[in-house]
C-alpha cells in the first residue's frame, strides 16, 4: 500500500496491490456488488484497474478503506466467501475503534454441521460467545434477530458433542403474545408446543433431524416451558432459557437456583417486548441489578447494530427505540413547598 498528496486538490491518494493469488471477482463481488457498497459507505473515491485498488479522498477516510481492503483480503485467505453483510460488519467493526480484527471476529467457528459453519456476525456476538466459555451464568439481551438465542443453541450443542456436558436443556416461559393459551385446540403439549418451536428450529440446523426424536427420548435434549423446571437440580447440563422478558422476578429466581454442579446457564430476552400482564415487573429487567457485581455472572448487550436477518429489522427496532423515547411521559416538575403564613 502506497500513499501520496493529489495536487490538484491536496487529497490524499493511497493505492492497494492485492495479491494475484485472489481473484478481484472474489474481492469486488459478482457485477462489482462488494465494491458498489464500500463505494456507497464511504465517502472517498475508488478506482479498480486489474489488481490494483487506488483510493482517492481525505487520509482518515482512504486509511479506513485500507484497513477494509486488508481485512477482506484477509477474509478471502480464511476460505470465506465474502458476502455484502461481511462488508458491512467489517465497517462497522473498524469504526467502533475495537482491538479486534474483522478477520478475527467473523472467522471464529462455533459449530459446524450439515455443510454450514455457525460463527459471530458482529463484535458484540463475538463477546457473547467469549463470556458463555468463561462464565458460568451468561444473560445475553438485545432486540430480535441478534442471534441470543442461536449462538447460544450452537454452543449448547458444541459442549455437548465435545462432552463438556452431558444434556442440553431448552425451556421458556409459556406467555402469550396477545393470545390466549386455553384457546388453543389439543393437548396440553398441543397447546406448549408452538412456544417451544423457535428452539425445536434453531435446533434442526444444528443437529441431524433424524437423531433429534432420539436425543430427546434418552433425555440428552430436553425442550420443556419453563414451569416444569421448579423443583429440580440440572447437574452436568447447559440449560438456556429463551424469551426470559416474560418471567416474572419469581420465576427468574425459581429458574437460576435450578444450577447445580457442571452446568452452565444461557438467558436470552429482549426487554423491549414484554408480553406479560399490566404490572407485572419483568424478571429479566429486574435481575441486572439483582446480580450486578455477582462474580461469574456476565451480562451481554446486544443493539441494533447487531442484527443479523434482514436490514430492514435494523431499522426498525432503532424506529421503536425512538418512537418509545419521544412517547415516553415527561417527569413531572416538584411541587414547590407551602409557605407557611405566620
Amino acid at each position: 500500500m502506497t500513499d501520496s498528496i493529489s495536487p490538484s486538490d491536496q487529497r490524499t491518494v493511497t493505492r492497494i496491490v492485492v495479491p494475484a493469488v485472489h481473484s478481484m471477482l472474489s474481492l469486488l463481488g459478482h457485477q462489482d456488488e462488494l465494491l458498489h457498497v464500500i463505494e456507497q459507505a464511504l465517502p472517498s473515491d475508488i478506482y479498480v484497474r486489474g489488481n490494483e485498488i487506488t483510493i482517492t479522498g481525505q487520509p482518515g477516510e482512504n486509511a479506513l478503506a485500507a484497513k477494509l481492503f486488508a481485512e477482506l483480503i484477509a477474509l478471502l485467505e480464511s476460505g470465506t466467501e465474502l458476502t455484502p453483510s461481511h462488508v458491512n460488519h467489517s465497517l462497522s467493526m473498524l469504526r467502533s475503534g475495537s482491538e479486534e480484527r474483522p478477520a478475527e471476529v467473523l472467522t471464529l467457528n462455533i459449530l459446524s454441521s450439515r455443510g454450514r459453519t455457525i460463527r459471530p456476525k458482529t463484535l458484540n456476538q463475538k463477546r457473547y460467545v467469549d463470556a458463555i466459555d468463561v462464565h458460568t451464568i451468561v444473560f445475553g439481551i438485545g432486540p430480535a434477530g441478534t442471534g441470543k438465542t442461536y449462538l447460544a443453541m450452537a454452543k449448547a450443542v458444541q459442549a455437548l458433542q465435545s462432552k463438556q456436558v452431558n444434556r442440553i436443556i431448552l425451556t421458556r416461559p409459556a406467555v402469550e403474545a396477545g393470545e390466549r393459551l386455553g384457546f388453543l385446540p389439543g393437548t396440553l403439549y398441543d397447546k406448549i408446543d408452538p412456544y417451544l418451536r423457535p428452539l425445536y428450529d434453531a435446533l434442526h440446523d444444528m443437529v441431524d433431524p433424524d437423531s433429534i426424536p432420539r436425543l430427546i427420548q434418552s433425555g440428552t435434549i430436553e425442550v420443556a416451558p419453563l414451569a416444569y423446571m421448579r423443583g429440580r437440580t440440572l447437574n452436568d447440563a447447559f440449560i438456556i432459557l429463551d424469551e426470559a422478558q416474560n418471567t416474572s422476578g419469581e420465576q427468574m429466581k425459581m429458574f437460576l437456583t435450578r444450577l447445580g454442579f457442571g452446568s452452565k446457564i444461557v438467558v436470552t430476552g429482549d426487554i423491549t417486548q414484554v408480553d406479560l400482564p399490566s404490572g407485572t415487573r419483568s424478571g429479566l429487567r429486574v435481575v441486572r441489578e439483582i446480580l450486578d457485581g455477582v462474580d461469574d455472572v456476565h451480562f451481554a448487550t446486544l443493539t441494533s447494530t447487531d442484527v443479523v436477518r434482514h436490514r430492514l429489522v435494523s431499522d426498525i427496532v432503532d424506529a421503536y427505540a425512538r418512537w418509545d423515547a419521544a412517547s415516553a411521559p415527561s417527569p413531572r416538575p416538584a411541587q414547590a413547598g407551602r409557605r407557611d403564613r405566620r
